[in-house]
């Protein structure tokens, strides 16, 4: 007795559903609203970078003033000693 091999169809259905899976991007998958809340969060932190790198740019600026005015008359001769106009 010869054992019959079943043919068993193939299932392009399951295929198309994985391509168009694969197609879909996460903006696509997300609901607008979603999407919209992720955008502003990202804004405000861009923004709050901003302004921690601002406060702290502006903190160096103080900081080297504050530096340059509470030096020694002879830190300020040896920076500025040659330099200077003559009477």
């Amino acid at each position: 007795m010869a054992k019959n091999k079943k043919v068993r169809p193939k299932n392009n259905v399951n295929e198309n559903s994985t391509s168009k899976q694969e197609s879909l991007t996460l903006q696509d998958q997300l609901n607008g609203d979603v999407l919209a809340k992720l955008k502003l969060a990202k804004k405000s932190l861009m923004d709050e970078a901003e302004a921690k790198e601002a406060e702290r740019q502006a903190q160096l600026a103080f900081e080297r003033k504050q530096r340059e005015k509470n030096m020694s008359f002879e830190e300020l001769l040896e920076k500025y000693g040659d330099s200077g106009s003559k009477f």
